[in-house]
């Protein structure tokens, strides 16, 4: 039985509208999300760029990148060892040359003082022949005045020396009974073909010179120009000797037989001399002391000159150590010269070791600023990537809810515009619920839920 009742009516229009919204909300609500759609909102990572890969491989890369130089820096700290350790062994070895050096110049120095001595012995002796030397000028003036007796006999013999008169004398100047008188007429030849000679010899070893020059690539040179300075210098002493000594031996043949010729004239005067014989037989004994004093005289010289021979080998061999001594220290100042070499060279590898592992920690160091720049801009390009994926699945997500919202606009709209609105029928019965309140039932409802799921997706589907 129908029950009267007050309801409240609203416009056709309004409720027209509700009539097509119930419909499309459920129309809507039979079309579920497709595997496309839920693909296309699903969260999404860039994939890393091609820098943030490349940081990636050069980090790997550069793990122990840097140990070829610390093992290089190791062998040149371990070459810097070993110079150095030559370096201390050749100043070692130095060392004992210079003390070596000393020792010899010690040894030297004994030598010329024992050399000095002997020279003070020999002087010693020497002087002692002055004794001898007065012994026999006291006989010898003694057999002058026992021969001041055989006067009578000398002038005997007067005629027979009279030819050897001019055989007297020093036997200077050109005239009869001088040296030059028996000097031979081919001696000037002899001498000249000797020089001439000796001159010839002398140009080819002054060629020789030069050509020894050329050879070297020193010709015209000042080593050239001192070398045939002293060639010359030596050759001119050894030409003035020869001459000298070709002069002197001309010399001495006229004088021996210009001496043969006065043996010759004494020889005849011996027979006036036989009476003077006797007489001068005393001062011939006394001559013969002198003599023998004479002799003790030469002997006591022959024992000095040995003496200062002696003298002078010893000061010889004290050169000798002497020139020892400086080829030791010369051997010395080469060892440190190359000890310092070595320790030069130590220290250049002491350098290049320190050098080599600066350059491995900058290596690292690069590398490292080159992987992080590589990764920050990797990264930057990363997030611009992924900016754009969540951009595009924000516009897929606002394409597939769009309707949707729609949807919750009119709704919304709907429902202000059925608040507004008064009655406008009266019925007594009770019907059956019209078309827009079960269309306002469900949109309600439907906008619940919408708003029960769009809220929270709202939050986590960017």
């Amino acid at each position: 039985m129908p029950v009267a009742e007050q309801r409240n009516l609203f416009n056709p229009k309004v409720e027209a509208l509700a009539e097509q919204y119930a419909g499309a909300m459920g129309t809507m609500a039979q079309q579920p999300f497709t595997d496309a759609d839920i693909t296309a909102m699903a969260p999404k990572v860039a994939p890393q760029t091609a820098l943030q890969q490349q940081a990636t491989t050069l980090t790997g890369q550069g793990i122990g990148a840097y140990q070829p130089y610390m093992t290089a820096a190791q062998q040149a700290g371990t070459t810097a060892g070993a110079g150095l350790g030559l370096a201390q062994t050749g100043l070692g070895l130095a060392t004992g040359e210079l003390t070596g050096a000393g020792g010899t110049l010690g040894t030297a120095g004994t030598q010329l003082g024992a050399a000095q001595q002997a020279l003070g012995t020999a002087g010693t002796t020497t002087a002692g022949v002055s004794p001898y030397i007065g012994a026999a000028g006291t006989g010898l003036a003694g057999a002058g005045t026992t021969l001041g007796g055989v006067s009578p006999y000398i002038s005997a013999a007067g005629t027979g020396l009279a030819g050897a008169a001019g055989l007297t004398g020093t036997g200077v100047g050109t005239g009869a009974g001088s040296i030059s008188s028996y000097m031979s007429p081919y001696q000037s030849q002899v001498i000249d073909t000797t020089l001439a000679e000796f001159d010839r010899q002398a140009a080819m070893r002054q060629q020789a010179i030069s050509d020894q020059a050329v050879a070297l690539g020193g010709f015209g040179g000042g080593r050239e120009g001192v070398m045939q300075s002293e060639y010359q210098t030596q050759s001119d002493r050894d030409r003035a000797m020869i001459q000298a000594q070709l002069q002197q031996q001309g010399f001495g043949q006229a004088a021996g037989l210009r001496q043969q010729d006065l043996a010759n004239q004494m020889m005849l005067s011996q027979g006036q001399l036989g009476l003077g014989q006797a007489t001068s037989g005393l001062a011939a004994q006394q001559a013969q002391l002198a003599q023998g004093q004479l002799g003790l005289g030469q002997a006591q010289l022959g024992l000095g000159s040995a003496q200062a021979q002696q003298a002078g080998a010893q000061a010889g061999m004290a050169g000798q150590r002497a020139a020892l001594a400086q080829a030791q220290a010369g051997m010395a100042g080469q060892r440190g010269a190359l000890a310092a070499q070595q320790a030069g060279l130590g220290q250049a590898q002491l350098g290049l070791g320190q050098y080599q592992t600066g350059l491995g920690g900058a290596l690292q160091g690069f590398q490292g600023t080159d992987i992080a720049r590589a990764g920050q801009v990797g990264a930057a390009d990363q997030a611009f990537a992924q900016a754009n994926i969540d951009a595009q699945r924000e516009k897929e997500r606002m394409g597939l809810y769009e309707p949707m919202e729609r949807l919750g606009f009119l709704g919304s709209g709907l429902t202000g515009l059925m608040g507004g609105m008064g009655p406008q029928y009266q019925f007594q019965t009770q019907p059956n619920p019209s078309p827009l309140a079960t269309a306002l039932g469900i949109g309600t409802t439907l906008g619940g839920i919408y708003g029960n799921v769009m809220g929270p997706m709202r939050g986590k589907v960017q």
